[in-house]
Protein backbone atom coordinates (compact mmCIF):
# COMPACT_ATOMS: atom_id res chain seq x y z
CA UNK A 1 0.00 0.00 0.00
CA UNK A 2 1.11 3.54 -0.73
CA UNK A 3 1.08 5.93 2.24
CA UNK A 4 1.03 9.72 2.19
CA UNK A 5 2.13 11.58 5.32
CA UNK A 6 1.43 15.24 6.02
CA UNK A 7 3.54 16.71 8.84
CA UNK A 8 1.92 19.66 10.58
CA UNK A 9 -0.43 20.53 7.70
CA UNK A 10 -1.85 24.04 8.06
CA UNK A 11 -4.30 24.57 5.19
CA UNK A 12 -7.41 22.37 5.09
CA UNK A 13 -7.89 22.71 1.33
CA UNK A 14 -4.41 21.33 0.66
CA UNK A 15 -5.06 18.39 2.98
CA UNK A 16 -8.41 17.94 1.25
CA UNK A 17 -6.88 17.90 -2.24
CA UNK A 18 -4.23 15.43 -1.11
CA UNK A 19 -6.88 13.30 0.60
CA UNK A 20 -8.94 13.25 -2.62
CA UNK A 21 -5.84 12.11 -4.54
CA UNK A 22 -5.32 9.35 -1.96
CA UNK A 23 -8.90 8.17 -2.50
CA UNK A 24 -8.34 8.20 -6.27
CA UNK A 25 -5.31 5.89 -6.07
CA UNK A 26 -6.15 3.83 -2.98
CA UNK A 27 -3.43 5.34 -0.78
CA UNK A 28 -3.69 5.85 2.97
CA UNK A 29 -3.31 9.37 4.38
CA UNK A 30 -1.50 10.00 7.67
CA UNK A 31 -2.00 13.35 9.40
CA UNK A 32 0.78 13.89 11.88
CA UNK A 33 1.75 16.59 14.33
CA UNK A 34 -0.08 19.88 14.84
CA UNK A 35 -2.95 20.47 12.42
CA UNK A 36 -4.10 23.90 11.23
CA UNK A 37 -7.70 22.70 11.01
CA UNK A 38 -10.22 20.59 12.90
CA UNK A 39 -11.37 17.07 12.07
CA UNK A 40 -14.99 17.28 13.18
CA UNK A 41 -17.70 16.56 10.60
CA UNK A 42 -18.56 20.27 10.47
CA UNK A 43 -14.90 21.25 9.92
CA UNK A 44 -14.49 18.70 7.14
CA UNK A 45 -17.70 19.75 5.39
CA UNK A 46 -16.72 23.43 5.66
CA UNK A 47 -13.44 22.61 3.90
CA UNK A 48 -15.32 20.80 1.13
CA UNK A 49 -14.18 17.36 2.17
CA UNK A 50 -17.48 15.59 1.62
CA UNK A 51 -15.74 12.45 0.34
CA UNK A 52 -13.73 12.09 3.59
CA UNK A 53 -15.68 8.91 4.56
CA UNK A 54 -14.11 7.19 1.52
CA UNK A 55 -10.58 8.02 2.68
CA UNK A 56 -8.41 5.59 4.64
CA UNK A 57 -6.60 7.79 7.10
CA UNK A 58 -4.93 7.83 10.47
CA UNK A 59 -4.04 10.58 12.94
CA UNK A 60 -0.64 10.64 14.70
CA UNK A 61 -0.04 13.20 17.44
CA UNK A 62 3.77 12.86 17.44
CA UNK A 63 5.35 12.89 13.98
CA UNK A 64 8.86 12.01 15.13
CA UNK A 65 7.71 8.91 17.02
CA UNK A 66 5.47 7.82 14.14
CA UNK A 67 8.33 8.06 11.61
CA UNK A 68 10.72 6.12 13.86
CA UNK A 69 8.39 3.10 13.59
CA UNK A 70 8.80 2.94 9.80
CA UNK A 71 11.75 1.35 8.02
CA UNK A 72 13.85 4.29 6.75
CA UNK A 73 14.12 2.63 3.33
CA UNK A 74 10.37 3.09 2.93
CA UNK A 75 10.44 6.83 3.70
CA UNK A 76 10.56 9.43 0.92
CA UNK A 77 10.61 13.04 2.08
CA UNK A 78 9.90 15.95 -0.26
CA UNK A 79 11.42 19.41 -0.12
CA UNK A 80 12.74 22.06 -2.48
CA UNK A 81 16.00 21.51 -0.55
CA UNK A 82 16.16 17.85 -1.53
CA UNK A 83 19.43 16.69 -3.04
CA UNK A 84 17.82 13.93 -5.13
CA UNK A 85 15.26 14.19 -7.90
CA UNK A 86 11.91 12.41 -7.68
CA UNK A 87 12.87 10.82 -11.00
CA UNK A 88 15.62 8.87 -9.17
CA UNK A 89 13.30 7.46 -6.48
CA UNK A 90 12.82 3.69 -6.36
CA UNK A 91 9.68 3.01 -4.37
CA UNK A 92 9.20 -0.24 -2.43
CA UNK A 93 5.62 -1.56 -2.11
CA UNK A 94 5.10 -0.02 1.37
CA UNK A 95 6.31 3.49 0.52
CA UNK A 96 5.61 6.50 2.71
CA UNK A 97 5.68 9.85 0.88
CA UNK A 98 6.23 12.53 3.51
CA UNK A 99 5.50 16.25 3.09
CA UNK A 100 6.10 19.13 5.49
CA UNK A 101 3.79 22.01 6.27
CA UNK A 102 3.01 24.75 3.79
CA UNK A 103 4.62 27.42 5.97
CA UNK A 104 7.66 25.66 7.43
CA UNK A 105 8.43 22.68 5.20
CA UNK A 106 10.05 19.64 6.76
CA UNK A 107 11.19 19.87 10.39
CA UNK A 108 14.92 20.28 11.09
CA UNK A 109 15.25 16.77 12.59
CA UNK A 110 14.28 15.29 9.20
CA UNK A 111 16.95 17.29 7.36
CA UNK A 112 19.43 16.03 9.97
CA UNK A 113 18.36 12.39 10.31
CA UNK A 114 17.10 11.59 6.81
CA UNK A 115 19.15 13.88 4.54
CA UNK A 116 19.77 11.10 1.99
CA UNK A 117 16.01 10.39 1.81
CA UNK A 118 14.91 13.91 0.77
CA UNK A 119 13.71 14.32 -2.81
CA UNK A 120 12.63 17.29 -4.89
CA UNK A 121 10.23 17.62 -7.78
CA UNK A 122 12.24 18.75 -10.83
CA UNK A 123 11.46 22.25 -12.05
CA UNK A 124 13.13 25.09 -13.90
CA UNK A 125 15.56 27.38 -12.10
CA UNK A 126 13.95 30.48 -10.70
CA UNK A 127 10.79 28.73 -9.53
CA UNK A 128 10.81 28.84 -5.73
CA UNK A 129 8.34 26.02 -5.10
CA UNK A 130 5.04 24.41 -6.03
CA UNK A 131 1.89 24.30 -3.94
CA UNK A 132 1.89 21.44 -1.43
CA UNK A 133 -1.07 19.64 -2.98
CA UNK A 134 0.46 19.97 -6.46
CA UNK A 135 3.78 18.56 -5.27
CA UNK A 136 2.04 15.72 -3.46
CA UNK A 137 -0.06 14.91 -6.54
CA UNK A 138 3.04 14.73 -8.74
CA UNK A 139 4.89 12.50 -6.25
CA UNK A 140 1.87 10.26 -5.61
CA UNK A 141 1.25 9.60 -9.29
CA UNK A 142 4.95 9.01 -9.95
CA UNK A 143 4.97 6.41 -7.16
CA UNK A 144 1.77 4.84 -8.53
CA UNK A 145 3.34 4.68 -12.00
CA UNK A 146 6.62 3.18 -10.79
CA UNK A 147 4.91 0.68 -8.52
CA UNK A 148 2.47 -0.34 -11.25
CA UNK A 149 -0.49 0.11 -8.93
CA UNK A 150 -3.88 -0.72 -10.43
CA UNK A 151 -5.29 2.71 -11.26
CA UNK A 152 -7.61 2.58 -14.25
CA UNK A 153 -6.95 4.87 -17.23
CA UNK A 154 -10.67 5.28 -17.79
CA UNK A 155 -13.93 5.21 -15.91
Amino acid sequence: MLHVVLLNPRIPWNAGNIGRTCVAVGAKLHLSGKLGFGLSDADLKRAGLDYWPLLRWERHENAEEFLKRIDAGNLFFFSTKGSRSLVEARFPPESYLVFGSETEGLPAYIHKNYKDRIYRVPMLDGVRSLNLSTTAGIAIYEAVRKLGLPVSAGR
